[in-house]
């Protein structure tokens, strides 16, 4: 006999022992069993919805902050022609979670620790030259770090090559880091 069958087969044996079998909704108890055996034996990875993780509550800086959610995705400025892309909340998290790996020593609340005066802030990126304001613009500049002004390289700020970050998750880090400057209080200031 196979293994799942066998272990389906011991916990309606199991159900049979402790039920009442006028009393019971068998609906609600095989769904309990199977929910139950999926999250043990599968580990979670076979639940119908994913991970209990998955469907934890939204991280609180993306969606209270950014002001995007699960059901309201946000829509970000490609490029200075005015293109558009929407960038899902998953996007962002993955954003957030690429910039706290490799930008946030330097670039702590979109502050920058090596040079104070130049931020993450949207003024800031708008003011660079080239501007940063957009996110194909700010993905060339996580390629080819420039000083603020555009004359020279910036070598305080790491390059990230397409070798080490692929393009979508470079695109994911420039979405959130914009979101973050359209949105949040505080980004790129000294002021929260």
């Amino acid at each position: 006999m196979q293994p799942l069958k066998l272990e389906l087969i011991v916990l309606k044996r199991t159900m049979l022992k402790f039920a009442k079998p006028r009393r019971m909704n068998w609906a609600l108890v095989w769904g309990s069993c199977l929910w139950v055996w999926l999250s043990l034996v599968g580990g979670g990875s076979a639940m119908p919805f994913g991970r209990l993780e998955a469907i934890a509550a939204p991280d609180p800086y993306i969606t209270q902050f950014m002001k995007v959610f699960p059901s309201k995705p946000a829509t970000m400025t490609l490029d200075a022609a005015g293109t558009t892309k929407i960038f899902s909340y998953a996007d962002m998290v993955e954003g957030k979670e690429l910039f706290a790996q490799n930008c946030l020593s330097c670039h702590v609340g979109g502050t920058t620790l090596s040079s104070p005066d130049v931020s993450l802030s949207l003024k800031d990126l708008q003011s660079a030259m080239p501007p940063r304001d957009t996110v194909n613009a700010l993905m060339a500049y996580m390629r080819h770090p420039l000083a603020h002004d555009g004359s020279d390289e910036n070598y305080a700020c790491r390059e990230i090559s397409a070798e080490w970050i692929a393009d979508a998750q470079t695109e994911q880090m420039a979405a959130f880091v914009l979101r973050a400057a359209q949105a949040a209080k505080g980004w790129g200031t000294t002021r929260f």
